[in-house]
């Protein structure tokens, strides 16, 4: 399978995503909880009339055994597009690795990982397909 960084920026549903995330970022700024972005962040995708579930949890399946809680999703657009969303200082290589694992178990090949510890936040937003 190929992972890769791409511009999906022509994607209506993203953009809208991306939209929506940077509101909540200009209306709060960088330094706050994960916890706090995500609920703000589907507050203003609810507002949009796009559905979101948040924290959905994602068994792992292991050979021939189902691990229930493996892992939650931050945020699930649509059942389109995997959402995980940070607070911290540098979004680091284990953090797109994680987010592929869970784009494979979840089958969903779009993703954006928002960091929304930056100073602008298309600095903190990082686009994936699978």
């Amino acid at each position: 399978m190929l992972f890769a960084k791409e511009d999906t920026s022509n994607d209506p549903l993203t953009h809208k995503i991306i939209g929506a995330a940077i509101e909540v970022h200009r209306t709060l700024g960088p330094g706050l909880l994960e916890s706090v972005y995500e609920q703000c962040l589907c507050y203003e995708l609810g507002n949009m009339g796009v559905s979101v579930v948040r924290q959905q949890a994602i068994p792992v399946k292991y050979k021939d055994i189902l691990i229930d809680g493996g892992f939650r999703a931050d945020i699930i657009v649509e059942g389109k597009v995997l959402v995980e969303l940070k607070a911290c200082e540098k979004v680091l290589p284990v953090h797109e690795a994680a987010l592929l694992t869970y784009m494979k178990l979840t089958g969903i090949h779009r993703s954006l990982l928002i960091n929304f510890n930056v100073f602008l936040l298309k600095d903190g937003v990082q686009r994936f397909v699978l």
